[in-house]
């Protein structure tokens, strides 16, 4: 049995245990209280940052948002607003639908003020502002990791503050915990709050912090006047826990630990000296034999490695197990070559399946499962702001009376003619073919601006083979053309567009007298 004086983690523990006692005791007595009130400053001075940040996000918002706080005072027991939402662009929308359909036309703050608005435009703008800056609130109090922000306003009734942003959410009361509570008030006594009431009487940022034992634990609270275009509105209010504080100090008295080096330098010179002679120089042996091997790969090299096995120690047992490992890694390369050629293959094949998967084999472009998977694509686009794009279908018309007349082999020319004819019209959209004689183009970017143009383009080239002579008849192609740009106003999926393309389609083919009729 190995003896325990014989083990490289005893001897290894003994030693360092000696110069980490030494090490901590001092570097705690040394750097522990220098860095106290250092620290202490740097954390006020970042919870300072925080409101400063704060402060100048609302402030950008000017007179909107001292109009957002008139309403908020006037009219938040009116207001029901969900208590668990993530997100403020739901609440957006439904403000911009009832603004666009009460006034067509008309940009509020430019030819239509506030107070001009109906009730349930206004509160539908309040309630995307207020969850908009709640949001907000909360966003920075999860990025600067501190336990509470929120946004105070003082009552008339002076002492009073009412919790008008309130980072920390409360559900009304009676609702099941499904409507956020609104109007949180306080009587803030001025012996207990006079940091705070310093800064909202003064308008300036105050030099101290409120310091006070709460349900966050023990903090430091500072408070930012709110001041847009001179007129004073509120505080913003945030905190840091006085254990953050310390944790930091502690932190920083590790990273001092350095300023006892001098203290360390012989011990270690010594240690290591120590380490050196009876281990690092068998290590170092151990080492290259591994190197030597990772450049060759020579197996052989593992007789060599256990030739350090001539001890009780670690060592001895990690260089036998090395040269059992290298062997073994000699038979695993083997089977991974192997195997890796096999998924390479395997991936190959996959990939050309895929392709194929979404290939037309008739014309070559993009088939209807390719075409679906678009869609798809293009509703989340659209649920991300994509304003500008439109459907054009094409059907072949009398593609049954070619069949019939000269043959399938001459009505596939005639569907392979027209798809070349899509594809050069709409050269910078992507083309599909969803059925036998339906063929479908997304329309961007210049295809989107030219549609008109292209559309014309479209229909001449048509009416210039139907005149050419030197083409068979089933070359002669005519096809119906349909188109239908997105109106995010009266689309709400890619569906709608896609209907509006049908419609306009099929009453071109009744233009056109291609109707079928069976």
């Amino acid at each position: 049995m190995e003896k325990r004086s014989d083990s490289l983690l005893f001897k290894f523990g003994i030693i360092f245990l000696v110069f980490t006692v030494i090490t901590l005791a001092l570097s705690g007595l040394m750097t522990y209280f220098s860095q106290l009130s250092a620290h202490r400053k740097q954390s006020e001075e970042n919870i300072r940052n925080i409101g400063e940040y704060l402060e100048r996000l609302i402030q950008a918002e000017g007179e909107d948002f001292a109009t957002y706080q008139a309403y908020y005072m006037a009219h938040f027991a009116e207001v029901d607003i969900p208590f668990d939402f993530s997100e403020y662009r739901t609440a957006q929308a439904e403000y911009e639908r009832l603004f666009a359909a009460n006034y067509p036309g008309r940009t509020l703050g430019k030819d239509i003020r506030f107070e001009e608005l109906s009730d349930e435009v206004k509160k539908a703008w309040f309630i995307y502002r207020h969850e908009y800056w709640l949001l907000t609130f909360e966003e920075a109090r999860a990025a600067f990791h501190i336990p509470y922000t929120y946004y105070l306003v003082p009552k008339e009734d002076i002492y009073y503050m009412v919790y008008m942003i309130d980072g920390e959410r409360t559900a009304k009361k009676d609702s099941n915990g499904k409507i956020l509570y609104l109007g949180d008030e306080y009587y803030d006594a001025p012996e207990k709050y006079p940091v705070q009431w310093e800064a909202w009487f003064s308008g300036k940022r105050p030099n101290g912090f409120q310091v006070w034992d709460n349900e966050w634990g023990h903090t430091y609270a500072y408070y930012t006047p709110l001041i847009i275009n001179g007129k004073k509105l509120g505080l913003i209010g945030t905190e840091i826990e006085v254990r953050t504080v310390n944790d930091a100090i502690l932190r920083n008295t590790m990273q001092q630990i350095a300023a006892i080096a001098l203290v360390l330098v012989l011990c270690v010179a010594a240690l290591l000296w120590f380490i050196y002679q009876r281990h690092i120089a068998r290590l170092s042996r151990l080492q290259a034999s591994v190197r030597t091997y990772a450049a060759a790969k020579d197996a052989t090299i593992a007789t060599a490695i256990e030739q350090e096995s001539n001890g009780r120690d670690e060592i001895s047992s990690l260089a036998m197990q090395m040269a059992a490992m290298i062997l073994e890694m000699e038979n695993y390369m083997k089977s991974l070559l192997e195997t890796t050629k096999e998924l390479t293959d395997t991936k190959e094949q996959a990939a050309r399946l895929s392709a194929l998967a979404n290939k037309d084999a008739l014309t070559g472009i993009r088939n209807k499962t390719a075409y679906d998977n678009e869609l798809r694509k293009l509703a989340w686009e659209m649920d991300e702001g994509l304003k500008e794009f439109g459907i054009a279908m094409i059907d072949l018309n009398f593609l049954k009376r070619i069949n019939d007349t000269y043959g399938h082999e001459q009505g596939n020319v005639a569907i392979r003619k027209l798809c070349r004819l899509v594809c050069v019209t709409f050269a910078h959209s992507p083309v599909f073919r969803i059925g036998g004689d339906e063929f479908v183009a997304i329309l961007k970017n210049t295809d989107y601006q030219n549609i008109d143009v292209l559309v014309e383009s479209f229909n001449q080239e048509l009416a210039k083979m139907a005149t050419d002579d030197s083409l068979e008849p089933w070359e002669k192609i005519s096809a119906a053309l349909g188109y239908a740009l997105y109106n995010p106003s009266a689309d709400s999926s890619v569906e709608n567009v896609f209907k509006r393309a049908d419609k306009a389609m099929y009453t071109r083919k009744m233009e056109m007298k291609a109707v079928r009729t069976s």
